[in-house]
């Protein structure tokens, strides 16, 4: 089993960045591995990527150098384990409201002592029966890494708790699910959204464990790690092939170029 570029640096308190890629294309996995990204934030929450599809982007990203981070939807456990069967280093968990939710991730995570995780051992992670059993369980168990997202005021108020389960390793701001939980969408500079990345900067240094969250710019990132973050998630592929073209088209319009964008509002046929 590969060790994990995150958990090692996280041991020596060393901050982590990760980007997001939507884009389900193997080639920008395997380009965004090869740059040497710490991580990359696979998303099967909200975008519409199977297991199938996962287990080719995972492997993409094997001949780099990147941990894959895979979120599964809230209480998707078999689909958790069978994201980590394919090579994910980290699971990032949603909707987190309790303590006692992490500690089940964290069975469906970790095989035993630590857990209660199910042993194939013939896929990617042993990887395909290569290991002895009780080798492939140890590595397992200190390679692979908890991420658990807290996204309501009421779970903040419980981050104390949740940071004290065994097993989580980094507990995560979702701004952007706390802002429009919180009736204030999309304000991440708002009180509320400040006073909920406080109290879990705070739960997280009393227990001892990583905190993190999204990223919006380098002033942002230096902002959050003076705070102790030290999990940090910046860009998404999408975002950055969207303002590239922003780019070209800002660029060439003086030349006499017209696009019809219909994103800004152009109506079909404006070219």
């Amino acid at each position: 089993m590969r060790s994990s570029v995150i958990k090692a640096k996280l041991a020596r308190n060393e901050p982590v960045l990760l980007v997001c890629l939507n884009l389900h294309d193997p080639s920008v996995f395997e380009l965004t591995s090869l740059m040497g990204f710490d991580g990359i934030w696979l998303d099967l929450e909200h975008h519409a990527c199977s297991v199938e599809t996962a287990a080719g982007l995972i492997r993409a990203a094997r001949v780099g150098r990147s941990d894959v981070m895979a979120r599964p939807g809230k209480g998707e456990f078999a689909r958790l384990s069978r994201l980590l069967e394919i090579g994910a280093h980290g699971i990032m968990y949603p909707r987190c409201d309790s303590a006692e939710e992490a500690r089940e991730v964290v069975d469906w995570a970790k095989f035993a002592p630590l857990g209660r995780r199910g042993i194939d051992g013939s896929n990617p992670d042993a990887p395909y029966c290569s290991m002895p059993a009780a080798e492939y369980i140890r590595r397992a168990n200190e390679e692979t890494f908890v991420v658990i997202q807290l996204e309501d005021e009421a779970a903040v108020d419980r981050a104390d708790r949740i940071a004290e389960v065994d097993g989580v390793d980094v507990l995560f701001v979702g701004q952007a699910d706390l802002s429009v939980l919180s009736g204030i969408p999309g304000e991440f500079g708002h009180p509320r959204v400040a006073a909920a990345l406080e109290k879990v900067a705070a739960a997280a240094r009393r227990a001892g464990k990583h905190w993190g969250t999204t990223s919006m710019s380098p002033d942002h990132t230096r902002h959050l790690l003076d705070r102790g973050a030290s999990f940090i998630c910046h860009q998404a592929d999408i975002l950055l092939v969207k303002r590239g073209f922003e780019q070209v088209q800002s660029q060439f319009a003086p030349l006499g170029f017209r696009f019809a964008n219909a994103l800004q509002g152009d109506q079909p046929g404006a070219a």
